[in-house]
């Protein structure tokens, strides 16, 4: 019997070479079954195409972005969902309807980042007190957004956009701030990287207005850099003396402090 020879180094090196490839193709495959399994979950309204306000090549820019970002993310997405999982117990994801483009509700995926703490009566504790330190650090970070990024690929979202608000907020709106459903609502937008939380309801939705009468591809570039910036130095996470923003009760009725 012939004694036993390694692998020739050519061999090695063509397995090291398409590790990179296969980890994508992986990544890839992961997000098209998680699109999939969702797609049959859920049994939300279908987004309109008709009359959506947007550029050439922003849908193929929110493709490559997500899928691109699902593929990198991976590894943390999966160490975040282990350490909810640990942490608060299931479910992992936030769920919860919100409006699309032209006021459709779609579901809205996110990291949960709250207990569903109680008190005596059954009702829900303020979210002061429901958010774990975990939580206010994934918000911190913006990391609790990943799971948007299959809202983007499903095509319910895109990456750069108004965010998609309450669905009671609808009825608030007055006509010039409903005009922020004439696209489709984004992980990121033109409010975010210019106050995000910290600014009034009335101030983010004239931000929201503009974005989608001036949208264009070198705009999207410019928002997600500066997000990339906003994320890193944590600028305006909350609104001042409160962990989240307060609810929004019409432009007649709301009043900044």
């Amino acid at each position: 019997m012939s004694p036993w020879k390694p692998h020739h180094p050519r061999t090695n090196h063509a397995f090291r070479s398409a590790a990179p490839i296969a980890w994508v193709l992986a990544g890839l495959g992961s997000a098209f079954l998680i699109v999939r399994l969702l797609q049959r979950s859920d049994s939300g309204g279908t987004t309109p195409r008709s009359e959506l306000r947007t550029y050439p090549l922003k849908r193929l820019l929110d493709l490559a972005g997500a899928s691109v970002g699902l593929v990198l993310l991976m590894p943390a997405i999966l160490i975040i969902a282990a350490a909810i999982r640990f942490a608060l117990g299931a479910p992992i994801l936030f769920r919860q309807q919100r409006p699309g483009l032209h006021g459709q509700p779609f579901m809205l995926y996110k990291f949960r980042t709250m207990t569903d703490a109680r008190d005596s009566a059954g009702t829900l504790l303020p979210d002061e007190q429901r958010l774990t330190r975990f939580g206010r650090w994934l918000r911190s970070t913006s990391l609790d957004e990943l799971p948007e990024l299959l809202n983007v690929l499903r095509g319910e979202m895109s990456l750069v956009g108004p965010r998609p608000l309450l669905i009671q907020y609808l009825d608030r709106y007055t006509p010039e701030q409903a005009r922020r459903h004439e696209t489709r609502p984004g992980i990121t937008g033109w409010a975010q990287i210019n106050g995000r939380n910290a600014i009034s309801w009335e101030e983010r939705f004239k931000l929201d207005v503009w974005y989608v009468d001036h949208q264009s591809l070198l705009l999207d570039i410019r928002i997600l850099v500066q997000t990339l910036e906003k994320v890193i130095k944590r600028q305006g996470i909350s609104e001042q003396g409160s962990v989240t923003m307060s609810e929004f009760t019409g432009t007649d009725t709301y009043h900044r402090a």
